[in-house]
């Protein structure tokens, strides 16, 4: 019965997902531009990003466009991937990061990162174990 519901969800838990990553993408994309968002990302120790914390928003990006191909077809929702062991593997991996994540959002030193990205990452991870259930 659990494995049903799981089933069921899994599509729009992928979509949400990707939704948020798609979020993530256009942020880290203005704190690359400059904008003035550096409190919610990266320590919180800088306002606009240095160059070097500008380089990780780009490696960010690309990984986070990774991640949502991942838990698509980890939903049945694309098929990029020729390797579906992987997928499956990759997506547990995927769920320990957001895991991590929350972890290392909940003990920065900048308070507006600590009450939004460990609670995002909170989000990313539990829609990230729906998929991989599934």
């Amino acid at each position: 019965m659990l494995a049903i519901i799981i089933a069921e969800l899994a599509p729009a838990a992928a979509i949400l997902f990707t939704v948020l990553m798609a979020g993530l993408i256009v942020f880290q994309a203005a704190l690359i531009a400059g904008a003035p968002l550096g409190h919610l990302a990266w320590g919180g120790q800088d306002r606009v990003l240095p160059v070097q914390k500008r380089l990780g928003s780009a490696i960010s990006i690309g990984l986070y466009l990774i991640f949502a191909v991942l838990v698509l077809q980890r939903a049945g929702l694309a098929n990029v991937l020729p390797w579906p062991g992987v997928v499956v593997v990759a997506t547990w991996v995927l769920a320990g990061y957001f895991a991590l994540g929350i972890v290392l959002n909940a003990v920065s030193r900048s308070k507006p990162e600590r009450l939004t990205m460990a609670p995002l990452s909170a989000v990313l991870m539990v829609l990230t174990v729906i998929v991989a259930l599934s």
